[in-house]
């Protein structure tokens, strides 16, 4: 296969590091010395990325037990194990499913996430969340903006750095779906963390090595993201406790939320 000429392989990307992390393959040396490098100053990435992970499933399969068949994943990444749809169809095989990711690798990628079930729907679109109209117009190609859609953007808020465009961005996106929508978001922090430590030291390696440089945020800010909606129990929490399935889990460096629109 030709190389896509977008795919820069001279610096990690965060969805290929993300990869790695997680036993992928679809990756390049550069992101697998960096995410090696960030695991030897930082060793709990590893947990964070099963988190976030774990947390995909639970959140998913809760909302489509609840009822909703739309969900509109934004930063997505590569495709692992129980992707969205695959989550989603397990439950409600009529369940429609929209990524949308602007990494060129991705989108290579996009053809190993298109076997819905023959109910359902999965699309991929290529767009970039600092344009959500963009992101509107190609995903109601599959979804319907009159019935309920998940919004989920799980790790990439963080790789907003502005809080106001972050915010901004937000109300676009859920000014566009109706009332019974939900939220769901994970996003970085160094609140678990007590003053220095090796996340800061390791958080500031890939930001001056990384093409995505993030910007942690606590959990006051996180909780703004959530502002005009009804926050599921338990509110925001490590993403390993969000309705965990086993009892009291370690927390990990990060939050994870889900709320809905009334």
């Amino acid at each position: 296969m030709t190389q896509d000429p977008r795919i820069d392989t001279s610096v990690p990307h965060s969805a290929r590091v993300w990869n790695h992390l997680l036993g992928g393959t679809d990756n390049y040396e550069v992101d697998r010395r960096a995410a090696e490098q960030f695991r030897a100053m930082f060793p709990q990435i590893v947990d964070i990325a099963r988190a976030d992970r774990a947390f995909l499933g639970r959140a998913v399969r809760c909302l489509t037990e609840a009822g909703i068949r739309q969900f509109l994943d934004i930063g997505s990444g590569l495709p692992t194990m129980d992707n969205t749809h695959e989550v989603a169809q397990r439950v409600a095989p009529d369940a429609r499913v929209v990524y949308v990711d602007n990494d060129p690798l991705v989108l290579v990628h996009a053809r190993a996430l298109l076997d819905a079930t023959a109910e359902g729907a999965s699309d991929y679109v290529d767009a970039d969340l600092r344009e959500p109209d963009d992101i509107l117009a190609k995903a109601a190609a599959t979804l319907d903006f009159t019935r309920p859609v998940a919004v989920m953007l799980l790790g990439i808020l963080h790789f907003i750095h502005d809080d106001g465009e972050a915010r901004r961005l937000l109300a676009s996106l859920l000014d566009a779906v109706p009332s019974g929508s939900h939220l769901v978001i994970t996003h970085a922090t160094l609140d678990f963390d007590a003053g220095e430590s090796a996340q800061a030291e390791a958080q500031q390696d890939w930001n001056e090595k990384s093409a995505n440089p993030m910007v942690p945020r606590t959990r006051e800010a996180v909780l703004r993201f959530f502002d005009g909606l009804d926050l599921l129990d338990p509110g925001v929490v490590s993403m390993s406790r969000w309705r965990p399935d086993r009892a009291a889990p370690d927390q990990v460096a990060g939050y994870a939320a889900v709320a809905r629109k009334p």
